[in-house]
Formats: structure tokens, C-alpha cells, sequence
């Protein structure tokens, strides 16, 4: 089972690596399938796979025997830990929630798999990293203000590894970066639901790239 060579540490350094997770959000699973393709082509080996995609489990599977190895495999919207359990065995080598829920870190702790909790204040998110969070999903962080409100977060906090999701755009990525972001999650401003209707995953393809290459140009920036 290749699989099983996906050691937490190693899905985490990957995470902070790509610096991206495009998240699916799909109506069905050749349009899941689709999508997944069209990413990786782009050179984001991440995808974080929700649970409102219709048979999200099959999905899943699906993407673990067909690229093994070369994606590596998130589960999103997940929302108790009977959820996280069966994400885990289904393949998924992560877990993204929208909120805050302890025992879904817990879930994920028991199978030495990693967890990234949606939290939104500081008292949400220093829970979430006392609970063993591996890195924080900060939801809905555009409304609330964006690489600011990430960058007002760092300063007390810089022990954390965040990752800003809700409102990311191309454009405000490399602010996100530069604000301190590990990562960001882009969802249909990566993965258009628009482009796989009309049958043109190369524009989900060249979002990735995009999305990939601004996370690298504002890395560049902060090492000089």
C-alpha cells in the first residue's frame, strides 16, 4: 500500500513545501476526478477533497488508486469525528474542518494523521494548537480583513502554522505570504466550477501554476 509511506511530518512538510491546497467542491465524481487531474498537471501535488462532493468517499479512493503517490490527499468539511474516521480510511492523509471541534484533532491524532482545524479568533485558534491542531485553517479570513487580519494574528502567535482560507484570490496571495501565511486554500478562484462545466480543466491548470507561482515569487521577496 504506497500509501502508507505518507508519515505526518512528511505530509506537513509537503503542505508547507507546495504552499497551496486547491480545494474541490464539486456536483459529481468525473468532474472530482477532472479536477484532480487538471491540478496536479499544473504542478500542485495537493487536493483537499470536500465532504459535500457527492460519493466523497468513493471519490477519494478513486484518486488514491489512480495517482497514489503523487497526490497527496486532504479531506475538507469534515464535521465529526465519524466523518474523520471514515476520510482516514479512505485515504485522505489530512483533515480540513470549517470550525472548531477538539475531537475531530483528536480523531486525527489517534491516526497519526494530520489536522487542520477551522478557527477564526484567537482564543479559537490557540485552542485548536493546545488541542494538537498541525496548522490552522484561519475561516473565513478575506471577510474579516485578509493578510491583515493574518498579519495581526502573527505577531502574538508566530509559533503557528496558519493557513488562510475563504476570499484567497491570486491577487492576494503573495499578501498572504507576505503577511506570514504557511500556505493558503483556494477553492473556486483555482478550481473553477465555471471551467469544468464548459470542459476546460486546462484553465484549472494554468490557475495552479498561477496560484503556485505566487506563493514561490513571495517566498523569493521575504528571503532577500
Amino acid at each position: 500500500d504506497s500509501a502508507m509511506s505518507w508519515s505526518r511530518e512528511k505530509v506537513l512538510s509537503r503542505l508547507r513545501e507546495v504552499g497551496v491546497v486547491p480545494i474541490v467542491r464539486v456536483s459529481n465524481q468525473e468532474d472530482a476526478f477532472r479536477a484532480v487531474e487538471a491540478v496536479v498537471a499544473g504542478g500542485v501535488p495537493v487536493v483537499e477533497i470536500t465532504m459535500g462532493v457527492p460519493n466523497a468517499l468513493r471519490v477519494m479512493e478513486h484518486i488514491v488508486e489512480h495517482f497514489g503517490e503523487s497526490v497527496l490527499l486532504g479531506a475538507g468539511t469534515v464535521l465529526d469525528t465519524e466523518t474523520c474516521r471514515a476520510a482516514l480510511l479512505a485515504g485522505a492523509e489530512f483533515i480540513v474542518t470549517p470550525s472548531l471541534d477538539v475531537k475531530v484533532i483528536e480523531c486525527s491524532r489517534r491516526y497519526s494523521k494530520a489536522c487542520i482545524p477551522g478557527a477564526l479568533t484567537p482564543t479559537e485558534i490557540v485552542t485548536a494548537w493546545q488541542a494538537g491542531a498541525d496548522m490552522v485553517k484561519v475561516f473565513p479570513c478575506g471577510p474579516v480583513g485578509g493578510p491583515k487580519y493574518l498579519k495581526a494574528l502573527r505577531s502574538p502567535l508566530p509559533q503557528i502554522d496558519f493557513v488562510p482560507t475563504g476570499g484567497v484570490t491570486l491577487e492576494t496571495t503573495p499578501d498572504y505570504i507576505r503577511a506570514g501565511a504557511a500556505a493558503v486554500a483556494a477553492g473556486g478562484e483555482l478550481v473553477s466550477g465555471k471551467a469544468l462545466r464548459e470542459g476546460k480543466t486546462d484553465v484549472i491548470t494554468a490557475n495552479a501554476a498561477k496560484f503556485l507561482e505566487a506563493v514561490r515569487s513571495a517566498r523569493a521577496e521575504l528571503k532577500k
